[in-house]
């Protein structure tokens, strides 16, 4: 298959980048030359052979995208939460799939190391996951609980120096190559704890998940623990019960409203290039009205979008974002994003099915998307419950 080149530019109809610091935008060059180069020219064969480019993960590393906030003393960038997301928008501007691979890194496996677990924890595991030497993934989805967590059967049981976990995890990003995984277990007195399993400890298996549609060059597999024996030190100390897990998804949950929001920008961008390429009637598409339609309420929605996790990583910053601002921004950004991945495959006509352009590619990922780490549905009940004071999820 030809590689196309990958011109990108992203859209600012509202000068947006004056909001922006020198080192936000240095970046987000950064970050959007590395996708040009390594992700582009490669991204649709991986997903056409359902396959995980593995050598991302070592680049991911050396580019600064795993726990860029998490404080430099333990490999972390250091850097703010606008830096972050803008990070996640870029790689999710190459694929769902690669951002997802960050996301779960920084947000799901650093940050509960570094918010909720010990010192040594801290320093035998931050390093290496930040350098990319280690993968990790997170445990907290099971086969009949996924939008309830808090109904999970996973387990462990006190055994001396040790704990014995058992249960199983799914659909679980980067499952297949994790060198650890970070997993919430109910321990004797129903009270959901978070441990360290690390790759090799007898009876921890990751089977991978075939017959994707969707996010089909990330790693995607379930966890299983069959009498799994984890060293009580790799309990995570300082948290207890569900708002540990919910903690570190609110992380991911903003990187998410960022990175959504890049694939929505490359199916505009690509839309709108082929709308001025494309000529029928003896003139571009791009001078038909409904084309200029379907691209005027694209670059509106994204503008929009853009606006809300700009206001909301300044939030972010100062410690005073809510979970259901998060909420909100996760889901408008997903549907954004949806709607525009439909629209510019209209506009590509046949052309938007084939590899040939990013666009079909990113609407099936972006099904996986709108879905994980709170689907459409629960983030809406969410700002429900936010406004009303009702709680519609009993």
């Amino acid at each position: 298959m030809a590689v196309r080149a990958d011109l990108f530019e992203s859209p600012d109809h509202y000068q947006l980048d004056e909001l922006l610091s020198e080192e936000h935008l240095m970046v987000r060059t950064a970050v959007r030359d590395y996708v040009k180069k390594e992700i582009s020219p490669i991204i649709e064969d991986y997903a056409q052979r359902a396959e995980f480019p593995q050598q991302i993960v070592k680049q991911l590393g050396d580019l600064g995208v795993f726990g860029p906030t998490v404080p430099v003393e333990y490999g972390g960038g250091g850097l703010d939460y606008i830096s972050y997301g803008i990070m996640m928008q870029e790689l999710e501007r190459g694929d769902s799939g690669v951002r997802s691979t960050a996301s779960v890194q920084g947000s799901l496996v650093m940050f509960p190391i570094y918010a909720y677990g010990s010192e040594a924890q801290k320093k035998k595991y931050l390093p290496k996951l930040a350098s990319g030497e280690y993968l990790g993934c997170f445990g907290l989805t099971e086969p009949d609980h996924g939008s309830n967590p808090s109904g999970m059967l996973t387990n462990i049981k006190d055994a001396g120096d040790h704990v014995i976990l058992n249960g199983s995890k799914m659909w679980i990003s980067n499952a297949p190559f994790a060198d650890i995984a970070v997993v919430w277990a109910k321990n004797e007195e129903g009270k959901i704890q978070g441990v360290i399993v690390e790759r090799g400890m007898e009876g921890f298996t990751t089977p991978t998940t075939h017959g994707k549609w969707s996010l089909r060059a990330s790693a995607t597999g379930e966890l299983v623990f069959d009498n799994v024996k984890v060293p009580k030190e790799n309990i995570l100390p300082n948290v207890i019960g569900l708002k540990g897990p919910l903690g570190c998804l609110s992380k991911a949950r903003y990187g998410i409203a960022w990175g959504a929001l890049g694939a929505a920008m490359d199916c505009y961008d690509t839309a709108l290039r082929y709308s001025k390429e494309r000529i029928q009637f003896d003139k571009p598409i791009g001078a038909f009205q409904l084309q200029q339609k379907k691209l005027a309420e694209m670059v509106t929605e994204i503008t929009k979008a853009q606006l809300m996790v700009w206001r909301l990583g300044v939030l972010m910053n100062e410690g005073r974002a809510t979970p259901a601002q998060i909420s909100m921004a996760k889901r408008n950004s997903c549907e954004i994003a949806t709607n525009i991945a439909r629209s510019a495959r209209q506009i590509l006509g046949g052309m938007g099915i084939t590899g040939e352009y990013s666009v079909m590619r990113h609407m099936m990922n972006l099904e996986s998307v709108i879905t994980y780490e709170g689907t459409h549905d629960i983030h809406l009940l969410i700002t429900g419950m936010e406004i009303t004071g009702f709680n519609a999820f009993k």
